[in-house]
């Protein structure tokens, strides 16, 4: 099973990769303390810690698409603003965009696993060739906003010097990242007081030139289930 997308390189050149496994990280900060305060929050609401950090959750990469809008079953999902790692043709074939790691939040109490199963994996429509940007990946922003009907509010805003470098999962994951491979890199903390359970999400990953991986989209709730 695959799907082919496609980006955009810095240089305006159109690259398609035919995408055919996904992996979401979590969990990956690099502050350990805080992401220990982060598994203590969420234990408190009901979600069960994992067995070790960071995590890892292979998922069907099915997943993995740029709708303009995400259907969902309840009110209670979000998105969280990540880069992901795409694998071209080989090991040294490794390109960066924006991604988003839209989740189902009331499914996450009984399993992180089966809650990132449910939603998609949304990909940024710019790619940077990651050997041209590693010495400067601390100096990307991260960045995310919701809408609530008309209004929009920032809601993560931070940096990739936040998050474990691409260059840590590839040690780490060796042969998992195979041709094709899609690695989500778990997420930034969310600005207390922003309701995370909006209409629509945006993300922008940005480059110390400007350069931006944007990704846009709606929520839709579906009809209650005739059960």
């Amino acid at each position: 099973m695959s799907q082919t997308l496609r980006f955009t390189l810095p240089d305006g050149t159109p690259r398609e990769i035919e995408v055919r496994y996904a992996l979401n990280a979590g969990y990956a900060g690099r502050d350990t303390a805080q992401v220990q305060h982060h598994v203590d929050e969420l234990a408190e609401l009901g979600v069960p810690a994992p067995r070790r950090i960071p995590t890892l959750y292979p998922l069907s990469v099915s997943l993995v698409s740029r709708p303009e809008v995400v259907q969902v079953a309840h009110a209670r999902t979000s998105g969280e603003a990540e880069w992901a790692l795409v694998v071209g043709d080989g090991p040294d074939d490794l390109l960066l965009t924006a991604a988003c790691d839209h989740t189902d939040r009331a499914l996450e109490v009984h399993g992180v696993a089966w809650s990132k199963q449910t939603a998609p994996d949304l990909l940024g429509d710019v790619a940077w060739p990651l050997a041209s940007i590693e010495h400067e990946l601390d100096q990307f922003t991260l960045r995310a906003w919701v809408r609530h009907g008309a209004e929009e509010q920032l809601i993560q805003d931070g940096t990739l010097a936040q998050l474990l470098p691409p260059a840590y999962w590839v040690k780490e994951l060796g042969n998992l990242l195979r041709p094709g491979t899609v690695l989500l890199s778990g997420t930034i903390p969310m600005i207390a007081g922003v309701d995370q359970f909006a209409d629509a999400w945006r993300v922008e990953l940005t480059d110390p030139r400007g350069l931006t991986s944007r990704i846009e989209y709606a929520v839709e709730q579906l009809a209650e289930a005739w059960d």
